[in-house]
């Protein structure tokens, strides 16, 4: 019932015009053809690339005795990504499915292992209502390929794209608040879901990693026809073909859509023996225990979010001052501008960096002029730390009790403390997050 309520509410929100840019993105008009054999596009770019690694799947092949494959959607360092029919359920609405295909390279072995074993955690309990936001893996089965070599394949719900491309479809290329808390609170019950339940901790939370679903079940039966007049480019390259990925699935329909959290292949186990602190998350979204080498915890998700939701209405990053002199990213100049932020870091979490200064670490951050630093505890340079930075500042799109509901909201989220961090449950109830759910 409250989800169809909220859904009522996405519906609402995304029918006003105010939302909606005027450039359209383009829809499928390109006609086949034959890429040249010496320009390298797709897989072909990933360092160290042997194409024997990947699996040589092609359009009308059935893996597993079930999934047809239809077009390449997507690649990686270490698989492709395809769109396919399930041919078990030909007749109804998700009868498409995304099959994500791992390749054989023995160096990806432990990744592919441990995405696996993260999906089987993700399924540990369906009917609860965070699962919905979600991506977990429905599927898996081994492929072999014509060579012998084996690949695991990951089945999975299609969904339409990145929330960074629902973003840049929408005005001035940022989410209106009122239509963001609605993602936001889905995004919060898919959160809790992995911490409370799964015991899983994302680390990699981002625009990219959120995908949204079709927003009606025609828009992909009318792409997969539109595929017979416009097959997928391709190149011939020895023994291998090539594809061209199709991935733009055309003009919306309609903006009803939810979000899901995706992609685990970096994701960790929260219930384990040994504290987690190697380092983690990309250097935008870098929680301070990161950067100081402490544990770290599901707090660090939290963190993710709440600098995420800066780029999302404001189409800019939280943190603009995170490079030294020379253009390198630094944990100087990032703990920097938290300081400037956020304030100094409360005496307990000084005290728990010089717990842990002299255990090394698995591996470490980039510092000054390239060289590598162990921890971020060398940081005694107060002229770097920028000024008239206040977090006040970094939201324009909301005035008035609006604006101080959001940043109290967002406080709660960005503490130096993990432990002072609310919890994804916690925010649900916020005021700010209630005001636009109502």
């Amino acid at each position: 019932m409250i989800m169809r309520h909220q859904c009522r509410r996405v519906r609402s929100l995304c029918s006003h015009s105010a939302y909606i840019t005027s450039r359209p993105i383009t829809s499928l008009s390109r006609p086949p053809s034959i890429l040249p054999t010496n320009v390298l596009i797709e897989e072909e770019r990933v360092p160290g690339y042997r194409p024997e690694f990947y699996y040589p799947a092609h359009p009308g092949e059935v893996l597993d005795d079930r999934y047809k494959i239809l077009t390449k959607i997507g690649w990686g360092t270490a698989s492709t990504v395809w769109l396919a029919r399930d041919l078990e359920r030909s007749r109804v609405p998700d009868r498409y499915v995304t099959l994500k295909i791992a390749t054989s390279n023995p160096d990806y072995d432990d990744m592919v292992l441990h995405e696996l074993d993260i999906n089987k955690r993700l399924a540990k309990d369906t009917s609860i209502a965070g699962f919905a936001f979600v991506r977990a893996a429905i599927d898996d089965f081994i492929a072999t390929s014509p060579t012998g070599a084996t690949h695991l394949c990951l089945v999975f719900e299609a969904m339409r794209e990145p929330l960074s491309q629902l973003q840049h479809r929408l005005v001035g290329d940022a989410i209106p608040p009122q239509l963001l808390k609605v993602h936001v609170d889905f995004i919060l019950q898919g959160l809790d879901y992995l911490h409370s339940e799964c015991q899983v901790i994302h680390t990699d939370l981002k625009a990219d990693n959120i995908l949204m679903s079709f927003e009606d079940p025609s828009v992909l039966g009318e792409y997969v026809e539109a595929q017979g007049d416009h097959p997928m480019p391709r190149k011939r390259v020895g023994d291998q073909t090539i594809y061209l990925s199709h991935n733009n699935f055309g003009t919306l329909k309609s903006y009803l859509m939810l979000p899901k959290i995706v992609d685990f292949g970096l994701a960790h186990r929260g219930d384990g023996e040994k504290p987690l602190r190697h380092p983690i998350q990309p250097p935008l979204y870098h929680a301070p225990e990161v950067l100081l080498g402490v544990p770290w915890t599901y707090s660090v998700d939290i963190w993710n979010l709440g600098v995420l939701l800066f780029e999302l209405l404001e189409d800019k990053e939280l943190f603009a001052h995170l490079k030294s002199q020379n253009g390198v990213y630094t944990a100087r100049a990032h703990i920097a501008e938290m300081i400037a932020i956020f304030g100094p870091p409360p005496q307990k979490l000084i005290d728990r960096e010089k717990l842990w200064r002299d255990i090394p670490w698995e591996r470490s951050f980039p510092g000054p002029n390239g060289a590598w630093c162990d921890t971020a505890r060398s940081f005694k340079h107060p002229e770097i730390i920028p000024t008239n930075v206040k977090l006040d500042d970094c939201i324009t799109c909301m005035v008035g009790e609006e604006k101080a509901l959001f940043l109290k909201f967002v406080r709660r989220m960005l503490q130096w403390v993990p432990e002072d961090r609310s919890t994804a449950k916690e925010l649900r109830d916020d005021p700010w997050l209630q005001s636009g759910l109502a």
